[in-house]
């Protein structure tokens, strides 16, 4: 993508030795762009990107051995496929996890002081302070399902703000658990006494649509609810229900279920044919909710930061019989970064 390329470029330059690399600009692999993969022996992918069965059958009668991700999750990839194949798949595990956590401050705060509002009014001439009441997040209670190092780095954060954090992770920390004003508990608790929720675990089976209707009908009024993870944890029927009734006060969503045809691309020309997703309008059209297009990574040094990891993958991966102390380094890097 346009915002990548001179991330990319760069650490080409710093790692790419030896590599031949491809810059396809703004093509998604489809089943009618596989085929650009020709002679490659891996090709880099995103969370737009349908990286399904049919797709990695035809890379590996291309020859391609490796799909490289360039992002933590992997959710786009039919992995299960891909180790049947014989197919390696790498991912970037953690590029700035400080960059998604301070986006979702970002978003607490825009959602809760109706800041995208305001701001839209005062363009208008219209310095009117209706509607635009939120409430301080000093001494409020902020939960936080997924204490990896995004989540950790959100704690930290909404810790300075004098806030009391509940959390809920299947492996708890026991760094995080020893912090002041931090307890592990059960979702439901989270869900009955957050006045935030703040979304950082991966999309699996068994997350799918974990804010559903009956996890927000468990939720007190007014709840602030962000999701800066995958969209697919929302279910955004039941959101909308919640909405209405003001069980949701506010959302902060960076993720939409049904994001992958929609986001990282230029709809504009499109007018209002491009709202086919009537979900995604009637979400556009609440004034207590905020949306923007998965940019919460979107930082310098995110950006080096995955790109760098990405030549790393692809370079280790290659070394059948590493020999020097780098090229051992870059082989034990790589095994924390493979999926499988």
């Amino acid at each position: 993508m346009r915002h990548e390329i001179k991330y990319l470029k760069k650490a080409a330059d710093r790692h790419g030795a030896g590599l031949e690399t491809q810059m396809l600009n703004n093509i998604k692999l489809s089943p009618e762009t596989v085929d650009l993969a020709k002679g490659a022996a891996a090709v880099s992918v995103f969370v737009n990107d349908h990286v399904d069965s049919t797709i990695l059958t035809r890379l590996n009668e291309l020859g391609v051995k490796h799909v490289a991700t360039r992002s933590a999750g992997f959710n786009h990839i039919d992995t299960v496929a891909a180790k049947h194949m014989g197919i390696a798949v790498s991912r970037v595990p953690a590029y700035s996890p400080h960059s998604v956590a301070e986006f979702a401050v970002a978003l607490i705060l825009a959602a809760n002081r109706r800041v995208v509002t305001a701001a839209s009014r005062i363009k208008q001439g219209n310095f009117s302070l209706t509607g635009l009441v939120g409430f301080d997040l000093h001494g409020k209670t902020v939960g936080v399902v997924g204490t990896g190092k995004i989540g950790q780095c959100f704690i930290k954060i909404m810790l300075g703000f004098g806030c009391r954090i509940l959390c809920h992770d299947p492996f708890p920390s026991p760094e995080v658990a020893a912090w002041p004003n931090v307890t592990y508990a059960p979702l439901d608790t989270l869900f009955t006494e957050s006045h935030v929720l703040s979304l950082h675990c991966p999309l699996t089976p068994e997350t799918k649509h974990l804010i559903n209707e009956d996890s927000l009908d468990r939720m007190r009024d007014g709840v602030l609810l962000v999701n800066t993870s995958r969209g697919g944890l929302i279910d955004s029927l039941a959101l909308i229900r919640a909405l209405k009734v003001q069980r949701v006060g506010a959302a902060g969503l960076d993720v939409y279920e049904h994001e992958a045809d929609m986001f990282f691309e230029d709809h504009m020309d499109a007018g209002d044919a491009f709202f086919v997703d009537k979900s995604f309008a009637r979400l556009l059209s609440f004034q207590n909710v905020v949306i923007t297009g998965h940019q919460g990574f979107l930082t310098h040094e995110a950006l080096e930061r995955i790109m760098d990891t990405l030549f790393l993958n692809v370079r280790a991966f290659l070394l059948l019989s590493p020999d020097t102390d780098e090229e051992k380094s870059m082989r034990k890097a790589l095994a924390g970064n493979l999926v499988f």
